[in-house]
């Protein structure tokens, strides 16, 4: 691998919900780092458009039109991927869904979608990614979580379950894979301005609030992570906030 002074350079990742938001910032920011991308989304123009950026700028990148919650196309994607760029060395699981009502609101076919995308799409991609890493023992997933994941918040309780869930694998598949030279984070980022979160919460005011670009910076640090090191869980939030459990 030539020495390019790039982070990232040699490396593949394949990135869920990486159409728009906090996706689209890690695929541009890794590919700005050498790393060649599987853009991953249900919407084939934005995930083609992603795509065609990356390539204009120089990089690698491939347009993925993929599911997550339909376990078969998760696989077809995951193979898709491994065809056109090498093998898939960091998996960003970060396609999501959040619903926000009171609990007794909740429809079960809304609580199902939630854990269907949040937690379940997790799983699927995970398990079509490691095989070929644990072959070769090394690789990489992060998963992108929220605070809504390390503490209870109002009319988010399909969400908060699926996000406490998804650092709880994230945790197990730490100590799981850590033989194989595996790292597993989760990335807990407190408010992000993103479409999800305009539509989830229309009336609150986001001045204030992060960007996808900052959440890209703490997943660029744990992908170029020494193995020597590792890190579970990293929490991102508005500077503004209180710190979690303070």
């Amino acid at each position: 691998m030539a020495d390019s002074g790039r982070l990232l350079e040699g490396q593949t990742a394949f990135i869920t919900g990486a159409g728009r938001g906090i996706g689209r910032a890690v695929a541009e920011a890794f590919a700005a780092q050498g790393c060649a991308i599987a853009v991953a989304a249900r919407t084939r123009t934005e995930v083609e458009t992603v795509a065609s950026n990356i390539r204009n700028r120089g990089g690698k990148a491939v347009a993925i039109n993929c599911d997550v919650t339909n376990p078969e196309q998760v696989q077809q994607s995951i193979n898709e991927a491994h065809d056109a760029l090498g093998a898939i060395n960091i998996l960003v699981n970060n396609a999501g869904v959040a619903i926000f009502k009171p609990f007794h609101q909740l429809s079960s076919d809304e609580w199902q979608q939630t854990m269907d995308v949040n937690l379940n799409g997790a799983f699927y991609c995970t398990q079509a990614v490691l095989p070929g890493m644990m072959q070769r023992r090394s690789g990489r997933i992060i998963n992108i979580s929220s605070v809504a994941g390390v503490k209870p918040i109002d009319q988010q309780s399909a969400y908060c379950a699926s996000k406490h869930a998804l650092n709880a694998m994230s945790k197990v598949l730490a100590m799981e894979l850590r033989e194989f030279g595996i790292a597993v984070h989760a990335v807990c980022p407190g408010g992000v301005t993103t479409r999800l979160a305009d539509e989830a919460m229309p009336e609150r005011d986001k001045e204030d609030w992060m960007t996808p670009e900052d959440i890209a910076h703490a997943c660029l640090f744990l992908a170029s992570q020494s193995a020597r090191a590792t890190t579970d869980e990293v929490i991102v939030r508005r500077f503004g906030s209180v710190p979690i459990g303070g």
